[in-house]
């Protein structure tokens, strides 16, 4: 019998030397449809499987006698101070990793100076998320209806979200096998109250008898253009990032039409398994973003998720030419095994191996993380 993701929250963390063993610990504590639904890509996983080892085929070129005896972890991101180049990405359904879901992610996230990106999929509201005092920025999928899109965005400014994230790569959701094969479904009692209207008691019933994939496909806007950043972005007055994007013209569209930065990522391998690695496209979007500035006149934030699992894929990242990452899997593994205390023990794994990577490669601040290290 899984043992109940509840109990021991804090004790132990200590033993998980990594996120594999973090993964390992959710492995036993969840369900095993749920444990895949986290865990899994689409179709072969090839896409997922590609992140990784793109960031296992890059090397850092360290430089030596530099004086690192203090060091700067430090950032800011948008006019966001950050204790290290580290944010929480977004990812659905918190609640099915622990009973707190969301918020315990977001007392963690506070507490260790971070950013945290709330899914359109998550179980608590983003007003009882915004009541953790957390800073987040706002994940989006564009409903079909758009009068339902402009009350969430309603509801999202008035509870202080400091961005929104347009996820753009999902017009539809990939096929995701192991979701059909072990039969994932949502437990009756989840609430979704930033993906479903408050009153939609109906449309939640729907949700529980179709699926999750056959649901989004009548609900959600598959037919969303470049156009759509500009509304976001009038509508709210919130910076807006683009994220799902692998290709330079992509990332050069988005800032033309308004976007403040660009999130480079495959939805964790979750959507086209033919797409490429994350990892593999950064450097070169990052070289063509260099110096250009976005519809205002703004220069571009640029971020990077998928397969992200050490300090050293942090400092990878940064020398590729991001301004911080994203992790998504490894906090679910965290909240898993430990809740709050176990997403503040992911966060304390990647810092103490951020920290010493930088030390390893001549580097006293972030600022100091130069493509110079960067060899693939």
């Amino acid at each position: 019998m899984n043992e109940p993701n509840q109990t021991r929250d804090s004790d132990g963390l200590e033993q998980y030397l990594n996120i594999e063993d973090l993964k390992a610990a959710a492995e036993k504590r969840l369900e095993a449809s749920a444990f895949r639904y986290f865990a899994g890509g689409a179709e072969d996983h090839l896409a997922l499987q590609r992140n990784r080892r793109a960031f296992q085929e890059v090397s850092l070129h360290y430089r030596v006698l530099r004086g690192v005896g203090t060091r700067d972890l430090s950032t800011e991101v948008l006019g966001i101070p950050l204790s290290m180049p580290l944010l929480t990405a977004p990812t659905a359904f918190h609640q099915l990793a622990h009973p707190e879901g969301e918020l315990a992610t977001a007392r963690a996230v506070k507490a260790q100076q971070s950013l945290m990106v709330l899914s359109t999929m998550s179980n608590q509201s983003v007003e009882a998320v915004a009541a953790t005092g957390a800073p987040f920025w706002f994940q989006l999928y564009m409903y079909k209806d758009r009068a339902i899109t402009e009350a969430l965005l309603d509801r999202v400014v008035a509870a202080g979200c400091r961005g929104l994230v347009f996820t753009v790569d999902a017009p539809v959701l990939g096929k995701r096998e192991d979701d059909e094969r072990h039969a994932f479904r949502l437990p009756a009692d989840f609430a979704m109250d930033n993906l479903l209207p408050q009153d939609a008691r109906g449309e939640r019933e729907k949700l529980q008898r179709s699926g999750l994939t056959r649901y989004f496909g009548t609900l959600l806007e598959d037919n969303i253009t470049w156009s759509d950043i500009q509304w976001l972005a009038g509508r709210t007055g919130l910076p807006v990032l683009v994220k799902g994007i692998v290709r330079c013209d992509d990332a050069v569209a988005a800032l033309d039409h308004g976007a403040r930065g660009v999130i480079v990522s495959n939805h964790g391998g979750r959507q086209l398994d033919a797409a490429p690695a994350t990892m593999d496209v950064l450097p070169r979007i990052a070289q063509v973003l260099a110096g250009r500035s976005n519809a205002a006149g703004q220069l571009p934030c640029l971020l990077m998720d998928g397969g992200v699992r050490r300090g050293s894929d942090v400092m990878k990242a940064l020398a590729a030419g991001a301004d911080a990452v994203l992790i998504g899997r490894p906090i679910l593994w965290g909240l898993a095994a430990g809740g709050e205390a176990g997403v503040r023990h992911v966060y304390d794994l990647f810092r103490d191996e951020f920290d010493r990577t930088m030390a390893l490669c001549g580097c006293r601040s972030v600022m100091e993380i130069a493509p110079d290290l960067f060899h693939a």
